[in-house]
This record gives C-alpha cells, sequence and structure tokens, in this order.
C-alpha cells in the first residue's frame, strides 16, 4: 500500500519573539526544481531580512535545509525535524527572520525556528496521498451522523453530501478497507443500507484541515 503526506497548500504566517519577526511560508513541492524556485523567490521578496532560513523534503528525493547564518544546527534542522516528525514530503518550508536587536541564544532560536515552522504546516493542512474506493451512501435523515462516524471510524472521508428526500453521502473508503466496510454498514443497518460503489482514484485528499492563525 502507497500511503504518504503533503501539505494541502501554501501559507504563511508570522511570529514574534523578542522583537524578531519570524515569518515562516509552506509550500506543496514536486521536484527539487520547485523547491529551488520557491526558496529563490522568497530570497527576493525578503532580500533585506537577516536571514531565510529553509528546508525541503522530496518524496524519494531530496532532503535539504539550511541555517543561512544562523548558528549551526539552530534553523534548518529543527524546522525539517517538524516534517520528518509529522511524515510530511513533497514540502518545501522558508522561514524569514527580521532581528529585533535581542540576541535569543541556540535554544531560543531552535525554538521560535521549529514553532514558525510549524504554525505554517498547520496553517498550509495536510492531505493524504493514497488509492481510495468512491462510493455513495444513501440513508435516512435519522441514521446520517451514524454514517458519517462509521465513515470515520474506517478511516474514510465524506467528500460530499446530498441533501434530498434522503441524505446521499459521498464518501471515501480507503482501498483495503472498502469491503470490510460494506460489508460493517450493512450488518449494522440490517440491510436497510447498502453502499454504492462509484469508482476508484489515487489522490490527495483532505486530511488535517488548515488551522486559521
Amino acid at each position: 500500500m502507497t500511503e504518504y503526506y503533503i501539505p494541502s497548500g501554501r501559507s504563511e504566517t508570522t511570529l514574534v519573539e523578542k522583537r524578531s519577526e519570524f515569518i515562516g511560508r509552506v509550500w506543496p513541492v514536486e521536484t527539487e526544481e520547485q523547491a529551488r524556485e520557491m526558496i529563490e523567490a522568497v530570497r527576493k521578496k525578503e532580500y533585506d531580512a537577516r536571514h531565510n532560513c529553509w528546508c525541503y523534503i522530496i518524496r524519494d528525493g531530496a532532503v535539504r535545509y539550511s541555517d543561512d547564518g544562523e548558528p549551526q544546527g539552530t534553523a534548518g534542522q529543527p524546522m525539517l525535524n517538524v516534517f520528518q516528525r509529522e511524515g510530511i514530503v513533497n514540502v518545501c518550508c522558508v522561514v524569514t527572520r527580521y532581528f529585533g536587536g535581542i540576541l535569543l541564544g541556540a535554544g531560543g532560536l531552535v525554538r521560535a525556528y521549529t514553532q514558525s515552522a510549524k504554525d505554517a504546516l498547520d496553517a498550509a493542512g495536510v492531505s493524504v496521498v493514497r488509492r481510495w474506493v468512491a462510493m455513495e451512501l444513501p440513508c435516512p435523515y435519522a441514521m446520517f451522523e451514524t454514517m458519517r462516524r462509521e465513515v470515520t471510524d474506517m478511516g474514510g472521508v465524506v467528500e460530499n453530501v446530498d441533501y434530498g428526500a434522503d441524505v446521499v453521502l459521498s464518501v471515501l473508503l480507503p482501498e483495503e478497507r472498502a469491503e470490510e466496510f460494506s460489508t460493517r454498514i450493512v450488518d449494522v443497518t440490517s440491510g436497510e443500507i447498502e453502499p454504492l460503489v462509484s469508482g476508484e482514484a489515487f489522490k490527495a485528499v483532505p486530511w488535517r484541515q488548515p488551522v486559521q492563525g
């Protein structure tokens, strides 16, 4: 089974620590060239910043980072750790620092760059890329919340809800759990509800919604 996690979109966040301003940015990328382009674009835009520290992880490819003049190990590596801990790939992150006149020390820098990268990832949201089985799930209104919970419990997502005489949920189930899900729904509803398979797809689906700052 192939499954991996990527940022859902791009983001920009701001963190102020002892008058230093840290601007965190995250992008989904698919190649090292795309990551380099994003980094260079930020360098040009934030040309007067003290530091533009960065990292990127390309699935089945390069993993790179830079402290861009900060003390070694206080910026790029801590930023990279954020994405590695979360299992995020195909990601580029740049944290720009405008110095506020107060030294933060090594520990303070690590905390600030870590938090800035985490804030930017949270603001971007996370999607899971994998093979899904699409299903239509017609049910009475009284069963709506139960069906939605059953989908979530199986690791699925509800893509759309059509409100008519009955409710029809358009859902995606992990490929390896689709059959188990269908059997479960038939059992739980004593045959009243039977999921209808409508197709398959290998794609990114939002997994963790963006956090608004």
